[in-house]
């Protein structure tokens, strides 16, 4: 059996950004990651939560300028994630016969507009 470090990356977590070679599990949702180690925290989390905390996004909380940026290049790179994780899903229902007519519904868009986002996956 090969070890977690020989294995290929397939994918990183969303939040924590570690790869699926560096943790016990990552579980997949539609286009984003989740490893156990964040798992762990967000019980953690949910469970200290007091029950009058406001819900709020996180850009909308008091924070510095050094946070913000700090945040910037986490997110860009779940973002990049995302785009490459739709851009198979697209190329997948390519490959079972889907029109673009099917995959622009799907996504809320055009024909055209899937076309000329993803056709150069093909």
């Amino acid at each position: 059996m090969a070890s977690r470090q020989s294995q290929a990356v397939i994918a990183k977590c969303s939040f924590c950004l570690k790869a699926n070679t560096e943790v016990g599990t990552l579980v997949a949702g539609p286009g984003v990651f989740i490893c156990d180690q964040c798992v762990a925290l967000c019980s953690q989390v949910i469970a200290g939560k007091p029950a009058s905390v406001p819900q709020v996004a996180p850009w909308e909380h008091e924070v510095t300028l050094e946070e913000v940026l700090g945040n910037l290049g986490p997110v860009a790179a779940a973002s990049i994630q995302v785009d490459h994780s739709l851009a198979a899903w697209v190329t997948k229902a390519r490959s079972l016969g889907a029109t673009w007519a099917q995959i622009g519904d799907a996504l809320g868009m055009t024909r055209q507009s899937a076309w000329e986002r993803f056709s150069r996956e093909e």
